[in-house]
């Protein structure tokens, strides 16, 4: 199972986090999602997701990826 962290400027609030924890997390395989709105990240463990679908639902929720952290 990969964990990936995203950059994603746009996260400002607790809609934010909700919104973009909904998406996700309906994605069918995801481990987990994780919203800070601090540090504007969205760490998710793909479990048997493919990434691209992460970045797609972050998309559908309203908010733009900004690249991986960490890489």
């Amino acid at each position: 199972m990969a964990v990936k962290t995203y950059s994603v400027p746009g996260i400002s609030c607790g809609h934010c986090k909700t919104a973009i924890e909904s998406e996700v997390s309906a994605l069918d395989g995801i481990g987990s999602v994780e919203v800070d709105i601090d540090a504007k990240t969205v760490k998710v463990d793909l479990g048997s997701a493919p990434e691209d679908s992460v970045i797609e639902a972050i998309d559908e929720a309203g908010y733009e990826v900004a690249g991986e952290v960490g890489v």
